[in-house]
């Protein structure tokens, strides 16, 4: 089987922002106590922190990690997680029926996403609280000193302000799952009051304001262009969240549910657009995919695991990723590159245990799950510039996606490295595709190394004994003439193809 990917510099999407390779650290399960922090474990720091889950986390090269949560968050009280540790209560945690201990809060968190190279995407509680304890916060986290909230951070131990960026204005406030729902009406409205009380306190923040919990609630679409009637001026992004799933056991079906992601983008920049029309504003609002990955495993038949109500940091949601997992995160990526010039924020949700790349055992070891490696390349390779990549291959039907492409491809060029990467996906899980790329403009590139990614069995994993079962390696097999190469995608692989002047 042969494809055609066709690139010209010149032809571009956007610049990539760093944030799209961003995760997710929620108080739900072993995310933060047993993945991140686990005091008393052999690599832990000063501060409780598992030294092994940094190393991994580093390596991903994360730029920004959304907390707290997430449906935690909609009932989080932050003060609680502030001042000396054997004073902070313990509270019912009501979106997951566990107990919070509060051991980790603002303070360390922040300190952790230092030490993991990384930094904080703060979502506030909209759920049953308000503006009010949002401007408290904020106050707490960035305003220099001189205020109440702002010296006892102070008097906490951390006199510098943080200076968190990025605000989340709640989370998923149209499920009904979420503590206090809203309408779209009510939850424009208080989006929009606690968007301006957070930039009177921090003009240079950007907020970002909950779209619609899925592609699948009955609200979607109206829900957006709602509440942005409300909040447009005050808010820079409209997150988007959704979670793929393979219940059906359906491989070549499973691979497609990209085009489903890309759908979902087209139809929320649609909102969005038709809001700032409405709002007759000059200002563009963004996408903040800040919820996506695969998630299904731990809800298979015999995998799932009664969880006593009330215990603490229980497993939850513990996903063990496969390697066509893997292939569907790739395209994943490459559908969040094709829209570099509107989904400007990503969060791989979560970042350690819960539905994670990043696996660990209480005690024990950390290992990178299948899903980590194509997180990885991307962040790591596709910084710069999305290029427009055409693509022509031959298509198959499923039982849901008709005329699915068997390559998924993006090119990214980073201009002050004087590189050129191409990310493909071969989706036939039985022929090898010989694809002819067309290097328009990129004459004097050299090829640097072409990582492939490849399991006889889809279905195999990497675990704490065989972590390395579901590796990428350096055996690609790609020639370069002029501006034209040629590569070779093996069937099920996933492909970083890396050319440099």
């Amino acid at each position: 089987m042969k494809a055609k990917i066709r690139l010209d510099r010149d032809f571009t999407v956007g610049s990539v922002d760093p944030r799209i390779y961003g995760s997710f650290i929620e108080h739900l399960g072993r995310a933060v106590y047993g993945g991140i922090y686990e005091p008393g474990h052999p690599t832990a720091d000063d501060m409780g922190f598992r030294r092994d889950v940094i190393e991994l986390v580093r390596k991903l090269g994360v730029p920004v990690v959304r907390y707290p949560g997430g449906n935690f968050v909609s009932g989080y009280n932050w003060e609680d997680g502030i001042g000396p540790k054997d004073k902070r209560p313990v509270r019912t945690e009501l979106a997951w029926g566990t107990l919070e201990t509060n051991q980790v809060g603002i303070d360390e968190f922040q300190e952790w996403a230092k030490r993991a190279n990384t930094s904080v995407m703060m979502a506030v509680n909209l759920g049953t609280r308000g503006p009010a304890e949002a401007k408290d916060l904020i106050e707490y986290c960035n305003h220099p000193g001189g205020t109440y909230w702002s010296d006892l951070r102070a008097a906490n131990g951390h006199r510098d302000p943080y200076g968190i960026k990025l605000w989340c204005l709640g989370n998923e406030m149209d499920g009904p799952w979420q503590m206090c729902a809203k309408t779209a009406d009510e939850y424009g409205r208080i989006a929009n009051e606690t968007a301006k009380m957070l930039k009177w306190v921090d003009p240079s923040i950007e907020t970002v304001a909950c779209g619609s919990s899925s592609s699948g609630m009955a609200t979607f679409g109206t829900w957006e262009a709602t509440m942005l009637s409300h909040c447009y001026d005050n808010v820079d992004y409209v997150s988007c969240h959704t979670y793929y799933n393979n219940h059906a056991h359906d491989t070549k079906t499973f691979l497609a549910n990209n085009l489903d992601m890309d759908y979902f983008i087209k139809s929320v920049v649609s909102a969005i657009d038709y809001a700032k029309v409405v709002a007759r504003s000059k200002k563009q609002v963004n996408i903040s995919f800040d919820e996506w990955n695969v998630w299904y495993h731990c809800n298979e038949p015999g995998n799932h695991k009664h969880i006593e109500r009330w215990s603490v940091a229980p497993p939850q949601l513990e996903d063990v990723y496969n390697f066509e997992d893997a292939l569907l995160i790739g395209s994943l990526l490459i559908t969040m590159l094709r829209h570099a010039d509107r989904v400007k924020v990503a969060c791989m949700a979560q970042l350690v245990n819960v539905i994670a790349p990043i696996m660990t055992r209480n005690g024990g070891g950390a290992w990178a799950q299948t899903i980590f490696y194509p997180y990885m390349h991307a962040s790591a390779y596709g910084r710069g510039t999305a290029l427009e990549t055409k693509v022509e291959c031959e298509k198959y039907d499923t039982r849901k996606y008709t005329d699915v492409p068997f390559v998924d491809s993006v090119a990214v060029r980073n201009d002050e490295a004087g590189e050129l990467t191409v990310f493909a996906v071969n989706k036939n899980l039985d022929e090898d595709i010989a694809a002819e790329i067309d290097l328009g403009g990129f004459e004097g590139y050299r090829l640097v190394e072409h990582i492939t990614m490849h399991h006889d069995d889809v279905n195999a994993v990497n675990t704490e004994d065989a972590p390395y079962t579901v590796c990428p390696k350096s055996d690609g097999k790609t020639t370069v003439d002029g501006t034209r190469a040629e590569a070779l995608l093996g069937r099920a692989s996933w492909n970083v193809i890396r050319f440099k002047k």
